[in-house]
């Protein structure tokens, strides 16, 4: 008897974006496994934020489509919102709240009950229990992102959406979040992440896709790009010493600046 396998949490089919007569994402297809970490890597302007608007139902595609669950995001917009859990780059939380009074006003917002107790055990899952009294603005940059994936979290979502979620923390700071992402998989979820940190993408991400131009350009492990890729001349002209997940990306996507 062949093996089950189960239906991808995300999939995303021949998606098309279009803002005027630009072309923002182009015939992108791909699937996010259940209990995937996946990352979305790509130059600036790829196509990386519009694909992550089109999954969370904010935009109407001009073709193809994005399933959450089974569920279209362009038909069934409130539905799927409530299915994912979203950690922007620039969260922003209100500045004179304490962590504990954020915490329940979103929880609140999402017809949470959750008493006092297990408000303390999620904060101490983040590694935030000394952290519950203050107020947000009093936090370090690291608490606060680790505080954001915390409330993006709170209503338990099948899908996590992360955008650059380590962008300008330190060592330090940025493993304790991978340590909470890993957790977030544990738990159940899956997760589709954008960075422009190849260690991160090869540490965190069981599979990445390396998107341009709105176009996916190479999808695997990182482990299997960087052997796929290794002999490219692209990717040769880009390696200093042995190949790595950047030079397969710098490779394929070029070199030069992107604003």
């Amino acid at each position: 008897m062949a093996e089950q396998v189960s239906a991808p949490i995300l999939e995303v089919e021949g998606l098309v974006v279009r803002y005027g007569t630009r072309t923002a994402v182009d015939g992108l297809s791909l699937a996010v496994r259940r209990g995937e970490i996946f990352g979305l890597l790509g130059p600036n302007g790829a196509g990386k934020t519009s694909t992550l608007s089109a999954v969370e139902g904010l935009l109407r595609p001009a073709a193809g489509g994005v399933r959450v669950v089974g569920r279209d995001a362009a038909l069934e917009p409130l539905a799927v919102r409530a299915l994912i859990g979203v950690q922007l780059q620039a969260s922003s939380f209100q500045a004179e709240l304490t962590l504990t009074e954020i915490l329940r006003l979103y929880a609140g917002l999402y017809g949470l009950e959750l008493p006092a107790g297990e408000l303390s055990a999620r904060l101490h899952r983040a590694g935030l229990d000394d952290e519950a009294g203050k107020r947000y603005k009093q936090t370090s940059g690291g608490q606060q992102q680790r505080f954001s994936l915390l409330v993006a979290m709170l209503h338990d979502p099948p899908l996590l959406l992360l955008d650059e979620p380590t962008s300008g923390l330190d060592p330090q700071a940025r493993r304790q979040l991978w340590a909470q992402i890993e957790r977030a998989r544990g738990e159940g979820g899956s997760i589709l992440l954008t960075t422009h940190s190849m260690e991160e993408a090869s540490a965190v991400c069981d599979r990445v896709a390396i998107i341009d131009h709105g176009t996916l350009v190479a999808l695997g492990t990182p482990a299997e790009l960087v052997e796929q890729h290794r002999a490219d001349p692209r990717v040769l002209r880009a390696a200093h010493g042995d190949v790595t997940l950047e030079d397969v990306f710098i490779g394929l996507t070029g070199d030069e600046i992107r604003d």
